[in-house]
Parts: C-alpha cells; structure tokens; sequence
C-alpha cells in the first residue's frame, strides 16, 4: 500500500522539517520519493490552492464520483471516520503538496489502486496566516 508521487509536489519548509521528525516511524512509499519531486517554500510563500499540512480539501473520488471532505493531518491528530487522514497513510502522501485540479493516486491495503482529483481548498492554514501550525 503506498501513494504514488506523480510529478511536481510543493510542500512549506515548516511541513517538510516536521515530516522528516517522523522518519523513524513508519514511512510510505510515497513519502520517501517525495523528496525527489518536492519544492520547498517558506509558509508565507506557498500558494493558496496547495495542500499542507492541516488543509481541509474536497476530493472526488474518479471511481465512485464520490466527494469527501477530507484533512491532512499528523499521526497523533488522526480520526478517519470525521476525515481526518494522516500524511502517513496512502491517501494523505498522495494528497500532500498537490495543487487544486491534481489527481492523487493511491493503493489500499488489499492492493486495489485509487484515485481521486482534488476539487476545492476548503481550509489552508497559510492561507489563513496561520504559518506554525
């Protein structure tokens, strides 16, 4: 189970420093190819349409058509059930860095390969002037 990094990723230096604190845990797939593929910005400069850390996005998933709400968030803050997703699950590193219009793709545990487009931003923090959350 792993997400798969598909072109450019933007990620805030804050996120990136924070996300390599948790290498010692379990690491997706995704994650370590992240760094090959990421553009780091100050908090301040990221773009509003970019998922970071504790962004709350809308997703539809290309299967299904289903939409869900979902936010990006740590291990510890974690509660799938109300949508919150870990940045270390499958969907939450596929999610990390896109850009709003971006598809993020994804394995389940049983191997089935998902999909699903990035819709709306409904929260950034940056964008809110939140840069330390």
């Amino acid at each position: 189970m792993h997400a798969e990094i598909d072109g450019e990723r933007t990620l805030t230096e804050l996120d990136f420093a924070r996300l390599n604190k948790l290498r010692d845990r379990y690491w997706p797939v995704g994650l370590v190819a992240m760094d090959q593929f990421t553009d780091l910005v100050a908090s301040t400069e990221i773009a509003p349409d970019i998922v970071t850390m504790y962004s709350q996005v809308e997703i539809v998933d290309l299967g299904s058509r289903c939409r869900h709400k979902l936010t990006l968030c740590y291990p510890g803050d974690a509660e799938p059930g109300i949508g919150f997703i870990s940045v270390l699950s499958p969907v939450g590193a596929s999610l990390l860095g896109l850009r709003v219009g971006s598809i993020a793709r994804w394995h389940t545990p049983h191997g089935d390969a998902c999909s699903a487009q990035v819709v709306a931003m409904l929260f950034q923090p940056e964008a809110s002037g939140d840069y330390a959350t």
